[in-house]
């Protein structure tokens, strides 16, 4: 059996995940009705990715014995600005990826739940440098350009 911490961690991944995999999906779908393609695209994928996370951490915590828990999530914005939402979504990568590390190293004596996590941590980590390498190419190229390549 894991620890409490470690569980705890799961069963808070099945939900902020959750919610951040349909505000993915949303997203998506703001951005295809925009004419942004690419980032419709980008989105949709990230969404399944996490639902993918979602499972994985849902059978760990089954395989545990545990209950496995439908809980409340807090209301999370929604962007019509896509740079607005890159701002957002790479706060939530820095902010997660900070909190998961603790999850990490509690689990390291679990390997499998380790190795679980760490394939989140790296899957966020990477989600977190897209985010700050857009924002730097806004800064070069501008907002405008930026919003072109996303057609």
């Amino acid at each position: 059996m894991a620890n409490e911490k470690v569980i705890a961690g799961l069963q808070a991944i099945v939900t902020g995940l959750s919610q951040q995999a349909d505000g993915h999906q949303i997203q998506s779908r703001i951005f295809a009705s925009e004419g942004f393609s690419k980032l419709a695209d980008k989105y949709a994928e990230h969404a399944e990715e996490e639902r993918g996370y979602v499972t994985k951490c849902i059978d760990r915590l089954l395989d545990f014995g545990c209950e496995v828990k439908l809980e409340a999530k807090e209301e999370a914005p929604v962007c019509k600005d896509p740079v607005d939402w890159v701002k957002y979504d790479l706060q939530v990568s820095k902010d997660g990826l900070a909190w998961l590390k603790e999850i990490v190293e509690a689990a390291r004596d679990d390997y499998s739940t380790f190795d679980i996590l760490k394939e989140y941590y790296q899957d966020e980590e990477e989600d977190m440098y897209w985010g700050e390498a857009q924002l730097e190419l806004i800064e070069c190229i501008g907002k405008q350009n930026w919003l072109l390549q996303q057609l």
